[in-house]
């Protein structure tokens, strides 16, 4: 009988890589409770080298499949579309958590903090210092991907290539600026619901920015190795989707934490 295939839709063979990651992300977990209790570290690194090389080799695999077993075929690729928009729209409820948090304490301030916001005893960081500079880093870098995205709809590739470094270098700065926001700020996570929801909800946001710059790099890398092309380049476009909400989350937290906070 005949294998050949006779529809649009791509059946995933069997992968060793969801179970792998799987217990990779457990064990990171371990390690990381285990850490935070008896500073002893080993286990979480290791946890966090086995999640690397299981997300290394799975991408590799789609990329595969991808590229050069034409698996992504139109009718698949709008499925990859609905599932980046799930994704981001379970994200935008993610930090809508912090959001809920941050407006619940300084819209209703209670004794706890002394009812007032932000705390009598808290340094507020300048809205218009570095946090306007990584804002106008991100705005700018927003700009940068989308100068990519149309060069490459477009077919030049020379401009592809350069909009990704730059994007990939402005998200590196906004890291960059972040940790020395952090490292000079005159308050820390603990001891007060200040500093903590202004940690967990800025600091997320930084892991975002991270983890989207990991992810334009890797387009820049396919991208030098003439992966994409003006038909077929959803792996770029969903970077570039996560990096505009990456963008306008920022936007949020810039004016209602550091403007509208202090």
């Amino acid at each position: 009988m005949s294998a050949e295939k006779k529809h649009d839709y791509h059946l995933v063979d069997p992968s060793p890589w969801p179970i792998y990651v799987s217990f990779s992300c457990l064990v990171l977990a371990i390690g990381s409770v285990y850490y935070l209790h008896n500073e002893v570290s080993w286990g979480m690194y290791l946890g966090l080298a086995l999640l690397l090389y299981g997300a290394y080799m799975w991408f590799r695999d789609v990329v595969i499949e991808a590229e050069h077993q034409g698996h992504h075929t139109p009718v698949v690729q709008i499925h990859h579309r609905y599932g980046m928009t799930l994704f981001i729209a379970s994200e935008v409820m993610f930090f809508v958590a912090w959001f809920w948090a941050y407006f619940d304490i300084s819209l209703f301030p209670n004794e706890f903090v002394g009812s007032v916001w932000p705390p009598q005893d808290i340094e507020t960081l300048d809205a218009w210092d570095l946090p306007l500079i990584n804002t106008l880093i991100l705005l700018l870098s927003g700009t940068t991907v989308t100068w990519s995205h149309h060069s490459l709809i477009e077919g030049d590739r020379k401009g592809f290539i350069q909009g990704l470094i730059f994007t990939v270098i402005l998200g590196f700065s906004f890291t960059l600026l972040q940790a020395y926001e952090y490292s000079h700020a005159a308050f820390n996570f603990s001891g007060h619901i200040y500093g903590s929801v202004f940690y967990m909800a800025t600091g997320f946001h930084g892991f975002h920015v991270i983890i989207g710059t990991i992810f334009l790099a890797v387009c820049l890398w396919r991208g030098k190795l003439g992966h994409f092309n003006k038909d077929h380049h959803f792996g770029f476009e969903a970077a570039a989707w996560y990096w505009h909400f990456v963008d306008v989350v920022w936007l949020f937290l810039f004016a209602a934490i550091y403007v509208w906070g202090s």
